[in-house]
């Protein structure tokens, strides 16, 4: 397993991206101005895309794992380097994402706990309903953790 910076043709991983973060305007706003990981262990598994909110703060914008490979260690692995990476130069990785039973509990089990609460922000910032496992999201939770 290999995790590796990726410099040029970010958006070569877009069907990937667009697993955790389904609408590509959505995915615009942070993906040139920020830090995009792949994960390969034969072939691409996973990745993520992180961007520096100041203060601190280093945000995981998206992470995604292939379908046929989640579960398998590959999510937690690239927030493990993470921490690995940015330990001294941040003092929170801090993440949003839906208030949903399918997302939250990877998070907690990667030290992550729950922070706070944006009401509305999926009907507010996307163009169509977005739903997780045929749950309708509604509200951004942000979850932090120290790094």
């Amino acid at each position: 397993m290999v995790i590796r910076k990726v410099e040029t043709d970010k958006k070569q991983y877009l069907d990937l991206l667009l697993l955790a973060d389904e609408q590509e305007d959505m995915i615009d706003r942070y993906l040139e101005r920020g830090t995009m990981y792949v994960l390969e262990d034969d072939g691409v598994k996973a990745e993520c895309v992180v961007t520096d909110e100041g203060d601190g703060i280093l945000e995981l914008k998206n992470i995604a794992v292939e379908p046929d490979f989640q579960g398998r260690g590959y999510g937690k692995a690239l927030v493990d380097f993470l921490i690995r990476t940015y330990r001294g130069q941040y003092t929170v990785l801090q993440v949003g994402t839906g208030d949903s039973p399918a997302t939250i509990p990877f998070y907690q089990s990667c030290g992550f706990r729950r922070h706070h609460l944006v009401k509305n922000f999926f009907t507010d910032h996307y163009d169509h309903p977005i739903y997780e496992c045929g749950i309708p999201l509604v509200d951004m939770v942000y979850l932090q953790r120290e790094i």
